[in-house]
């Protein structure tokens, strides 16, 4: 939304916004409720989605968070940890370019470098999975396209 904003502010400067302009802010307005609910349930619940998010990756590779005999366990724990706090708040502000353009791209090559691109496809279906327990249809449904940004922005 603040990108919006911004863009709107640029292409409206010295005259009035258009409805269709305006009307992200109308849908904004309408979701903003469930946003809000989705932001404090994954805020609360942050810990134990993630410990779930963490055995269930374990589960399906032991191997996943190690490179040799290297443990990566703590850097990918809040790699993961400083995403999902940044999709949350993406989420509750309607803001994916700035996700994307603040920390997505910067984490891509930082991923890429390290060969941690398997381990980023695998974590964002797992999070959906276990986000599935803790939010509505409506508040998934708003978030879960993050996720699936996430995804294919860090993956494969």
């Amino acid at each position: 939304m603040l990108s919006q904003l911004a863009r709107l502010s640029t292409e409206a400067d010295g005259r009035y916004a258009t409805t269709d302009e305006l009307q992200f802010l109308k849908d904004y307005f309408q979701s903003l409720n469930h946003r809000m609910s989705a932001y404090k349930k994954i805020q609360a619940s942050e810990k134990e989605i993630m410990r779930q998010v963490e055995a269930q990756m374990q589960s399906l590779d032991p191997s996943l968070f190690r490179r040799g005999s290297q443990d990566l366990t703590e850097k990918c724990r809040g790699d993961i940890v400083n995403v999902l706090r940044h999709s949350a708040a993406a989420l509750l502000i309607n803001d994916t370019e700035r996700l994307r353009d603040r920390l997505l791209l910067w984490l891509q090559n930082i991923l890429g470098a390290v060969h941690g691109r398997n381990s980023s496809t695998l974590t964002y279906d797992v999070m959906k999975k276990v986000l599935k327990q803790y939010l509505t249809a409506e508040e998934a449904s708003l978030f879960f396209p993050i996720l699936d940004m996430n995804r294919t922005l860090l993956g494969k």
